[in-house]
């Protein structure tokens, strides 16, 4: 009898909680369920984690594979340098180095020309600087988060009025972007003497630059700079060596800054590109110098146009100082994109070399066309260019170049 009640008792027992949890409220099976739910999800994330994590890395592209996508590469933007063998010559370095990647690079840039004077055919060089071979190799290096990078590139290019040393080193620089919208170098580099002086070699929409870029900017100097880059302004100051070329140490310092507004920066291209700024470069080599400019460029989809004018009361530019020389310029240039690979230009470009002497001036009226195969990274370039002087023979001049950059 006493085993019979127990056995009831333990049936008892067992059986409650199952009537209890019948009885419950509908409320807490639903909170059951959710509870349950969120367990299974939970359970349901840890094998697809898992799984991922046991995939296989995509492997190393072959260096053939590599080839044939630069084969097939298309490039739609020309405001910028495009390497063709830059995934090739670049080195990316693991997670746990403080190195990002490390790139090797060259560039050629140069053309064959055919100049004649209305006397005939010719060599002389009425033209004002057109020496057009450019031959660089660089190696650049960056650090990971902005944090650092520098660039060292050397000018294979003979260049008779420097010696070898002399013209052999070009850009040698440290720099950072480690503060928001700001870069800050300190080395070896291309201050922005105007607009277009300011443009490396392997972007210029001709094969020569301005009268005015070819006097007064595009030079290399030692020194430190800092610029910014806003939606709607820009800017970069620096305080260089007046000295170029490493002719001389140091005999005097150089201020050359630039600002520019930018009307549509917040319009999202809508309404185009609008660049309006002005520059000036002024110090002290011998004696004073001072060069003040402004400039005006406007992208809007296949179309570009931009103008820039300068004056000089003495400069110190590519060609060498001119102590005392008042001299000015300006020029304008219009392009269209006839196809997404060809582009038709025309420039209209009117030097002054020195305000003191009469007749003088230096008129030049250019056609050109740009045939970008791979963008900058392989480009076909012809231009005609008529010059007119009045203190000299007029001339023409028509020239086939190429550019490639590996």
């Amino acid at each position: 009898m006493k085993k019979k009640i127990l056995l009831a008792l333990i049936a008892l027992i067992l059986i409650a909680p199952a009537r209890a949890s019948q009885n419950s409220p509908k409320k807490d099976e639903n909170l059951e369920e959710v509870v349950l739910e969120d367990v299974l999800d939970e359970e349901m994330t840890v094998p697809q984690a898992l799984s991922a994590v046991s995939e296989k890395a995509p492997e190393e592209k072959t260096l053939k594979e590599k080839l044939q996508d630069v084969y097939h590469l298309e490039v739609d933007k020309y405001d910028k340098p495009t390497y063709l063998l830059e995934n090739i010559l670049t080195h990316k370095f693991d997670e746990d180095s403080i190195w990002d990647r490390t790139q090797l690079w060259a560039g050629y840039n140069g053309d064959i020309g055919l100049q004649f004077t209305e006397g005939g055919m010719g060599s002389d060089h009425t033209t004002n600087h057109y020496d057009i071979n450019t031959i660089n190799v660089g190696f650049d290096g960056f650090l990971k988060n902005n944090n650092a990078d520098f660039r060292v590139m050397i000018n294979i290019s003979p260049y008779s009025e420097r010696n070898v040393i002399q013209n052999l080193f070009a850009d040698m620089y440290i720099a950072t972007n480690k503060i928001p919208h700001h870069r800050i170098m300190v080395g070896h580099t291309r201050p922005p003497v105007g607009m277009e002086g300011a443009y490396g070699p392997f972007v210029l929409p001709f094969l020569a630059r301005s009268q005015i870029s070819r006097n007064f900017g595009t030079v290399r100097k030692l020194g430190a700079r800092v610029s910014g880059d806003y939606s709607l302004i820009g800017y970069d100051f620096g305080v260089y060596s007046s000295d170029t070329y490493f002719q001389e140490f140091f005999p005097g310092a150089e201020f050359i800054g630039r600002v520019d507004l930018k009307p549509l920066g917040k319009t999202d291209g809508k309404y185009g590109k609008l660049l309006i700024g002005g520059s000036m470069d002024a110090g002290h080599r011998d004696n004073n110098f001072c060069v003040v400019g402004a400039h005006i460029q406007y992208d809007y989809k296949r179309f570009m146009a931009n103008f820039e004018w300068a004056q000089a009361n003495g400069y110190n530019g590519p060609i060498g100082r001119s102590v005392d020389t008042h001299a000015s310029g300006f020029y304008a240039t219009i392009g269209y994109m006839l196809t997404k690979k060809l582009q038709i230009l025309a420039r209209y470009d009117e030097y002054d070399p020195n305000h003191e002497i009469a007749h003088n001036n230096q008129r030049e009226y250019s056609v050109g066309l740009n045939y970008f195969i791979k963008g900058q990274g392989l480009r076909l370039i012809l231009n005609y260019v008529f010059c007119q002087n009045d203190a000299a023979k007029d001339s023409h001049r028509i020239m086939l170049g190429t550019q490639i950059l590996i």
